[in-house]
C-alpha cells in the first residue's frame, strides 16, 4: 500500500469513486483491476470519445492508457513516496475504433525508487486489434524534508 493509495484489494473501488467528476470519469472508464505492478480497464465507444472525423479520438485512448498507468503508479509507490507526476509519454497509433468496447491493460517495466516506466496496449474488445501502444515515466515524489 502506498501513502496516497488504497490497500490492494482496495484499487478498483478506490480509483472509480476518486475519478467521478474528473476526466476518466466524465470519460465512462471502468476499472476491472487495479493493483500494484498491473492495471486493466475499458470504455464503451461513446460520440464524446470521437474526433470530428468519425474515428476515435487520439485523447480518449491516452486518457485510457494514461489513467491506467497513473492509477498503477499509485499502487506501486514505493514506502514513505508522497505521489508521483508524469515526466514523458509516447503514443503509437496503429488503429480505430467507430463502436465497441475499448480495453486497456498496463504493465509496470521498470519500479524504481525515483521513476516507473509504465506499458499500455489499447485494444478494440471485440476484433482484439491493437489501437495503440503506449508507454509513460513517471517521477516518484517524496515529502520535502
Amino acid at each position: 500500500m502506498s501513502a496516497i493509495g488504497p490497500a490492494a484489494e482496495d484499487g478498483v473501488a478506490f480509483f472509480t469513486e476518486r475519478q467521478k467528476g474528473r476526466l476518466p470519469g466524465h470519460l465512462g472508464i471502468v476499472w476491472d483491476e487495479v493493483r500494484s505492478g498491473f492495471v486493466k480497464g475499458r470504455f464503451e465507444v461513446e460520440t464524446y470519445h470521437m474526433a470530428p472525423n468519425g474515428f476515435l479520438h487520439a485523447a480518449s485512448v491516452v486518457a485510457l492508457a494514461d489513467s491506467a498507468a497513473g492509477y498503477g503508479c499509485v499502487m506501486s509507490l514505493p514506502e514513505g513516496a508522497s505521489g508521483f507526476t508524469t515526466i514523458e509519454l509516447k503514443s503509437n497509433f496503429l488503429g480505430t475504433a467507430r463502436d465497441g468496447t475499448v480495453v486497456t491493460e498496463a504493465i509496470l517495466v521498470h519500479g524504481g525508487r525515483t521513476t516507473q516506466v509504465w506499458d499500455a496496449v489499447v485494444r478494440h474488445a471485440e476484433t482484439g486489434k491493437t489501437i495503440a501502444l503506449f508507454r509513460c515515466t513517471q517521477m516518484v515524489l517524496w515529502p520535502k524534508a
